[in-house]
């Protein structure tokens, strides 16, 4: 099982936003198709479909905050694809391509923080709870380069 993450482009778009999640997600997850166009309008939004093979399952987007500091926005695998591996290889991918940017030192990810699965796979790439984020929200977790 092959795991890439590409461009999202006019050949591909339709297909990343029908993608899912289960109903049960659907309260933490934007919808793509919401995500695709606030990208299209902000500065420093980068969006990737993440692709089995040749198949799109899921969706990444994350924003330039600064010259320092990128925040991951949306991670979502499609309800069909879940509890496969994909989304662990999918963060490991992005994770690399992020760490190419110059003069990174911080790279953040917010989750519920009744969540303990998301706690735990985050965790497992090295990012560190650092408190709520200021809507008192979300769990604001971080790697330091």
């Amino acid at each position: 099982m092959e795991v890439s993450l590409r461009q999202i482009t006019k050949d591909n778009y339709e297909a990343v936003c029908e993608l899912d999640v289960s109903k049960e997600q659907e309260e933490y997850v934007a919808c793509n198709m919401w995500s695709l166009v606030e990208s299209m309008f902000n500065d420093g939004y980068e969006t990737r479909a993440i692709y089995l093979e040749k198949e799109p399952v899921g969706f990444f987007m994350w924003a330039k905050e600064s010259i320092t500091k990128v925040s991951i926005w949306r991670f979502m695998i499609d309800h069909k694809h879940q509890k496969n591996g994909i989304g662990r290889k999918a963060l490991d991918l992005a994770l690399a391509e992020i760490k190419q940017l110059a003069n990174l030192k911080e790279i953040e990810i917010c989750y519920n923080p009744k969540n303990p699965v998301a706690k735990e796979f985050y965790s497992s790439f090295g990012f560190v709870e650092v408190g709520m984020d200021e809507d008192n929200e979300d769990m604001l977790a971080v790697i330091s380069i």
